[in-house]
């Protein structure tokens, strides 16, 4: 019989809370991402950030714009523009169905995070709709609610 290897929990590199208030996120994708040896060094010591980022389809090929990634502080000539275009990885029938929403149905890429798995750096990606301005009220309202909740159970479970 053979042994099950122990799961690793994923080390989160960069969350992007945004996306999550600004869009309804309907499917969500894994995908590898296409990084330079100095890259990754600086990924695993949590040097980036997705907040400004988007991901567009070009060629049948999908790409993340403005994706920041920090300088390896002890790399040299090796390491690479921080803003730079990074290609990511996806089966091509993932793609078709990305670049079908997209172009059919009005949806959105976004990135939602970045994170360490079994030593590969991941991209979580989702395929989003936009949120119109009472959706994010209600959004606010429940989070609000939540709070609220969380806030009198902590009052009543005191003594």
């Amino acid at each position: 019989m053979r042994e099950v290897a122990k799961e690793k929990p994923r080390k989160l590199i960069a969350n992007n809370k945004k996306a999550y208030f600004d869009y309804f996120i309907e499917e969500k994708y894994e995908a590898g991402i296409s990084l330079h040896g100095t890259e990754v060094k600086s990924m695993r010591m949590g040097k980036c950030s997705i907040k400004e980022s988007y991901i567009k389809i070009e060629n049948n090929e999908v790409y993340i714009f403005g994706m920041h990634v920090s300088p390896y502080e002890k790399g040299n000539i090796f390491n690479k523009d921080p803003l730079r275009t990074r290609k990511l990885l996806l089966h091509r029938t993932e793609i078709r169905k990305l670049d079908g929403g997209v172009k059919v149905k009005g949806y959105t890429i976004v990135p939602l995070e970045v994170y360490l798995d079994h030593g590969l750096v991941k991209v979580l990606i989702g395929l989003a709709r936009g949120k119109k301005l009472y959706d994010k009220r209600e959004t606010i309202a429940e989070k609000d609610r939540k709070r609220e909740e969380e806030k009198e159970f902590k009052v009543s479970n005191k003594y």
